[in-house]
């Protein structure tokens, strides 16, 4: 099968993967675009997966400041080198997610992060909602209220605000694999005037 180069572009555009990797797995699907996204995001988890045990202890602490000094927040993003430290994609990732957390307000970095205490409590307050079901039922309940309460909770379970198409994690392993190195969200603090800590 022949893969014209439109449909190499048109899958880097909606992907930014690499000309050779969208012509290859073009190959492989026979030219769907659709399938084609779903391999290239399968490799990209897998790359990002392999680079996760890698020691992450340069980056950045990136500020940011909204509605008027009455908002702030500080966070720290650590990757391998100084090199990608000072890359623009590095920063702009970490700059993204400075304004992600002033405009969600996540408590925690991920599910791993909660405290087993208020998951416990959760799960009780919604047993006690929907006490009357079957517990088959009630356990995939259960599994799909606590997935929701993380995404309210977590920043890497959140919708992406510049893409509500994807999530936070999501955008966090595609900078892994675009750059190369592993990448760790390590820190946040978020400030509003007013507000206790």
């Amino acid at each position: 099968m022949t893969i014209s180069t439109e449909q190499i572009k048109l899958l880097r555009e909606k992907t930014n993967a690499g000309f050779m990797d969208c012509k290859k797995v073009l190959m492989e699907t026979g030219g769907d675009i659709e399938k084609a996204i779903s391999e290239l995001r399968k490799k990209g988890l897998a790359i990002a997966a392999k680079r996760s045990g890698r020691t992450a202890k340069e980056g950045l602490v990136e500020s940011y400041v909204h509605l008027g000094g009455k908002l702030g927040v500080l966070l720290e993003v650590n990757c391998e080198t100084d090199f990608v430290a000072r890359n623009e994609q590095f920063k702009e990732f970490v700059k993204d997610l400075a304004m992600q957390v002033a405009a969600t307000n996540p408590q925690y970095i991920s599910p791993e992060d909660v405290p087993q205490e208020l998951v416990e409590k959760e799960k009780e307050i919604f047993k006690s909602q929907v006490q009357d079901k079957p517990a088959a039922i009630l356990e995939k309940m259960l599994v799909g209220k606590l997935n929701k309460y993380y995404q309210e909770i977590c920043l890497l379970e959140q919708q992406f605000i510049k893409d509500d198409k994807i999530k936070v994690k999501d955008y966090l392993n595609s900078v892994i694999v675009k750059i190369g190195e592993n990448i760790v969200v390590r820190r946040f603090v978020r400030f509003q005037l007013g507000e206790e800590i």
